[in-house]
């Protein structure tokens, strides 16, 4: 059975006067915050406070790179060429960094936010056009993937750290995608029905699908989404459930 896993919530998504998500509660259960980094969402007095509740609460620093997308989230598909994608990408790690050098932190990870994630794990090479970015920024930075796409295949081609992740808050499909959000039962709301099946996923270290599918990979990371209304009771069910079947939550890599 696997030792430990890390668990991780996107968050740093508020804008102006505009609030998501109760990231200071998150950050109390948390082992790792992907930090929006101003495109989809977050302003640079939000990445300012939540990378500091951050550090105060000892949580690693991830990056959370989207779309140039606020009327959307970053959660619709757009056609960018992959210079400028790699661009974008470039733009909001750097803003990241900054936030954290500041905190006296470190970015540890980079993780790709809404419809950029979901289209780099089904396009292998937008994937790793997005991640010879970050990693041409910084080397040594590893990359959260949605375990068993091609973000994964990306990320083992291109020889870098990589963290595999699955999802708390969302049902999956035959090829390890997620499920669209447009469809039922596409996210999980009942936190005791999250814990039961990640608990299920890391201790059997498998991927289920909707259909009952089993898919072997590494798990090293847990996903809870910060703007999902019941992210705060999911994230805690899902560390007590860990927890209670001998599973330690701590940051990958430690």
């Amino acid at each position: 059975m696997t030792a430990s896993v890390d668990l991780n919530a996107d968050m740093g998504e508020s804008f102006g006067p505009w609030p998501m998500g109760n990231d200071a509660a998150l950050l109390e259960i948390i082992s790792s915050a992907n930090i929006a980094c101003g495109f989809h969402a977050g302003d640079p007095d939000t990445m300012a406070k939540t990378v500091a509740l951050a550090v105060k609460n000892d949580v690693g620093i991830g990056a959370h790179p989207g779309f140039l997308d606020l009327q959307g989230f970053g959660r619709r598909r757009m056609q960018v060429p992959h210079a400028t994608l790699g661009n974008w990408v470039r733009y909001q790690l750097g803003a990241a960094q900054a936030m954290a050098a500041t905190a006296g932190a470190k970015v540890r990870h980079l993780k790709l936010h809404g419809a950029l994630g979901n289209m780099t794990s089904e396009d292998e090479a937008l994937a790793k056009a997005c991640y010879e970015a970050a990693l041409s920024v910084d080397p040594d930075i590893t990359i959260m993937v949605i375990a068993a796409t091609a973000q994964q295949r990306a990320a083992e081609a291109l020889g870098c750290r990589f963290a595999a992740e699955i999802f708390a808050d969302r049902a999956y499909n035959d090829d390890a995608t997620l499920v669209d959000r447009s469809k039922p039962g596409a996210v999980i709301h009942d936190p005791e029905h999250a814990a039961q099946r990640i608990v299920k996923m890391v201790s059997e270290g498998a991927i289920l699908t909707e259909t009952g599918n089993r898919i072997e990979n590494r798990i090293d990371t847990i996903c809870v989404h910060g703007d999902t209304p019941e992210a705060v009771d999911l994230a805690r069910a899902v560390r007590d459930g860990l927890e209670a079947a001998g599973i330690a939550v701590k940051p990958f890599g430690d």
